[in-house]
């Protein structure tokens, strides 16, 4: 029996482990780099070791110094989450060489299907090569070979672009998982991502627990799963549960696992298999009432499974927050994590608390949201309705798009497919907000602010206070007067410094307030509090390019100095934050008149990279 368990991540994924564990009486060790010497997954385990170091490649991608800390916390058992080592054979190798056990496959069948070519190959799928790709098989995937999350991948839809694209995405997978192999598949537009969840013990028991809707991505990265996957036919379902146990049986496989399908035109093609657990594995816990952790722990431990899996019941659909600014092309946002709660009857797994700090090391995805109920269109309710009311006070945040998007007709429809977001991207990020959100966040913060000095026989002269929100300046006006605050337009019901309620039509309408600093939260949205007199000094030259996020600069265009001209779009600079690259480009078509980015520079958000003198007409 494991008494002593060391998880070898961090996050959510690490503070969900050692719930599971915490309910199994089982003790925890977490790792923790510098970067996260204060992270919840450090505190909430019962001892913690750490990783000198911040990026991931000297601290949670070093599996030596992992087992090392497994041996000196006398941890007996690792179990590595998802991401990171999760799918590296040579560190489960290093896991059970030292006497621990591995929670997860054996090293040989996760060293099988790690690569998605070779996975191919076990399957019967031949892949493409560069030489092999003629104009006929447009658009093509370019995909890395080991990993996964979108990094490495791109979709090729002329001849031309390809060895460019093979070059750029071998250099990304080289750096996300230190494997540049890549190869090409043919790109079906159009089609629906469904995976089959797997488990299997070492007795011969394999279960296939339902499918699971993946289909709405952004840069191919998954943003809102379900389960079960809706539309797909009993038939379909049981072929690709056939072509799950075959892959399982294929390598010997035991543990949780995931094999992922794309569904076109009513056939489901195998992409991969996942030898590790999945983001997305609460959708299937809720539905069949298992917990995954919990089985992997007792498979490892050599119990058997029941002869059959649990019924499912109902529908469950998990949402991904990821702290991104959708107004600058969804870069990944750091700071502090003021407040984060989310309504009672909905799941929150996620490795940050109120007053966390969001880093620039590690992914972008503050916490995952679930919600399960009897149907598709009461889960899809719970859930849009929970995250529209959830207190989030930070960073920007992605929660505008979840909430619209599971209110689409095309999704709610069940229609949805992986161009989702290609085709409603940008309706789906309309800026609008609500108008009276500054002169509420205006009058929480008047409220106690009184201008009478004492009694006076005229009117109070109207105050003014000037906000942001979504990239708009706004200016509100308000009055103190005897019987309290006043504003045009509505009647002012009640105003403190947490709640205002303005009457509108006959109608009141609340808004909760929450001020950190200049940033002022109200019901959803995000306010700054702008200055009284702007700061002359904050002017900055035409076409000047700004740091969009803390990074490093990753590359600047080749040839690239002072002077050269530039096109409007012409990539000129890369910066890498949380696992993601972002191309800077020129805003005009025009000289760069100034390059201060060098490569391998460590920048803040808004210093000053390069300026872009527009071209005279």
């Amino acid at each position: 029996m494991i008494q002593t368990l060391l998880v070898a991540n961090r996050g959510e994924i690490a503070c969900r482990i050692i719930r599971t564990c915490r309910e199994l009486g089982i003790r925890t060790v977490a790792v923790h780099s510098d970067a996260d010497g204060n992270a919840l997954h450090a505190r909430v385990a019962d001892t913690a070791v750490r990783l000198p170091g911040a990026a991931p490649a000297e601290t949670y991608l070093r599996g030596d110094l992992i087992v090392k800390a497994a041996l000196a916390a006398g941890a007996d058992a690792v179990h590595p989450g998802y991401g990171f080592l999760s799918e590296n054979p040579d560190f489960a190798r290093a896991v059970l060489d030292a006497g621990l056990i591995w929670i997860g496959p054996s090293p040989e069948a996760i060293e099988a299907m790690a690569s998605k070519t070779r996975a191919k190959d076990l399957m019967g799928i031949a892949s493409l090569t560069e030489a092999d790709v003629t104009e006929a098989d447009l658009p093509v995937l370019v995909k890395a070979a080991a990993g996964g999350g979108g990094r490495g991948m791109r979709i090729v839809r002329r001849l031309e672009e390809l060895s460019a694209a093979l070059k750029s995405a071998r250099a990304e997978a080289a750096s996300a998982f230190g494997d540049g192999e890549v190869f090409v598949e043919p790109y079906l537009e159009n089609g629906r991502h469904v995976e089959v969840q797997i488990l299997a013990d070492t007795h011969g028991t394999i279960w296939t627990l339902g499918t699971r809707d993946c289909s709405l991505q952004r840069r191919h990265q998954k943003v809102i799963e379900e389960a079960p996957a809706p539309g797909i036919s009993e038939a379909l379902t049981s072929d690709m549960h056939a072509l799950a146990v075959q892959a399982v049986c294929a390598v010997a496989y035991e543990g949780a696992g995931t094999v992922e399908f794309l569904v076109a035109d009513g056939r489901a093609h195998f992409l991969e298999m996942n030898t590790r657990l999945q983001v997305e594995h609460p959708v299937t816990e809720a539905v069949f009432g298992i917990d995954l952790v919990a089985e992997q722990i007792r498979v490892a431990e050599g119990h058997a499974l029941e002869k059959d899996p649990p019924r499912a019941r109902g529908h469950a659909i998990e949402a991904r927050l990821y702290a991104e600014d959708p107004a600058h092309g969804w870069a990944p946002q750091t700071g502090t994590l003021h407040h984060l709660a989310v309504p009672d009857g909905v799941r929150l797994d996620t490795g940050y608390t109120d007053g966390d700090r969001i880093g620039v090391h590690y992914d972008p995805m503050l916490a995952k949201v679930v919600a399960h109920a009897p149907t598709r269109a009461e889960a899809l309710r719970k859930l849009a309705g929970a995250l529209e009311r959830a207190d989030l006070h930070g960073p920007l945040t992605n929660r505008d798009l979840l909430v619209r998007s599971l209110r689409h007709e095309e999704f709610t429809s069940g229609r949805m497919d992986t161009g989702f977001y290609g085709r409603h991207l940008d309706e789906l990020t309309d800026s609008a907000s609500d108008p009276l959100a500054p002169l509420a966040a205006a009058l929480a913060d008047a409220h106690g602010r009184s201008r009478f000095g004492g009694w006076r026989n005229l009117p109070a002269q109207p105050q003014a206070k000037r906000y942001e929100l979504a990239g708009e300046e706004h200016e509100v006006r308000y009055r103190h007067t005897r019987t309290g605050l006043s504003a045009e337009g509505v009647r002012v019901v009640h105003a403190d410094a947490r709640l205002v309620v303005f009457e509108v039509d006959g109608v009141e309408r609340k808004f909760a307030v929450a001020r950190h600093g200049d940033q002022v939260y109200v019901n959803s949205a995000r306010l700054t509090a702008l200055p009284r007199f702007p700061d002359p000094t904050a002017q900055l030259a035409p076409g000047s390019l700004l740091a969009p996020m803390p990074g490093t600069v990753v590359r600047i265009a080749e040839g690239l100095s002072e002077g050269a001209t530039v096109q409007a779009g012409q990539g000129l600079i890369w910066l890498e934050a949380m696992k993601m690259q972002h191309q800077i480009s020129a805003p005009v078509t025009g000289t760069l008149t100034a390059l201060h980015a060098k490569a391998g520079q460590q920048v803040e958000p808004g210093m000053l990279l390069a300026v872009v003198q527009e071209t005279s007409s």
